[in-house]
């Protein structure tokens, strides 16, 4: 498949190589789509400050309204305005990424039992950010002219393949 979003076959650019190890390859892409959403979100976290009508809660359209729950200090589902759980989705999945139980540094270090299930979470979450943004700030995106968009859909894309 050929993408028009600046180029290139995306679906090669997102295939695993030979002989890459599949947890490793996935721990990367997944550290590259937090920086991916992190970016984004900064592009629009203003709006989203501002915007109380539609950022009061976090949610992609009428239908669909997301509640932190992270087990900690949120042990049941919280309604929250987007800017505060787009915050703690960042922490949240940042330290998640930064803890070398999760995701190991040392070289030839197994990755956890626990560790595809735990990247399917952050990957749930984070689209959320993109669902967001997408729902409720594409103007602003669009705004920022050809370059965010391409950039806002290639990065959604690319994690979508």
């Amino acid at each position: 498949m050929k993408a028009t979003l600046g180029g290139g076959d995306l679906k090669e650019t997102v295939k695993l190589p030979d002989g890459e190890d599949k947890k490793e390859w996935i721990a990367v892409n997944t550290v590259h789509f937090y920086n991916a959403a992190s970016m984004i979100y900064g592009t629009v976290s203003e709006d989203c400050l501002e915007c109380k009508a539609s950022c009061k809660i976090m949610s992609a359209g009428a239908k669909y309204e997301y509640l932190w729950q992270d087990g900690v200090q949120y042990k049941k589902p919280t309604k929250m305005s987007a800017p505060e759980y787009i915050d703690k989705l960042l922490t949240w999945a940042g330290e998640q990424i930064a803890d070398p139980a999760l995701f190991p540094v040392e070289p030839g270090a197994r990755f956890p039992h626990g560790f595809m299930k735990q990247v399917k979470v952050m990957y749930k979450r984070m689209f959320r950010v993109y669902a967001h943004i997408y729902h409720v700030h594409f103007d602003k995106i669009k705004s920022l002219g050809a370059n965010g968009k391409i950039h806002f859909l290639r990065s959604l894309y690319h994690q979508m393949l």
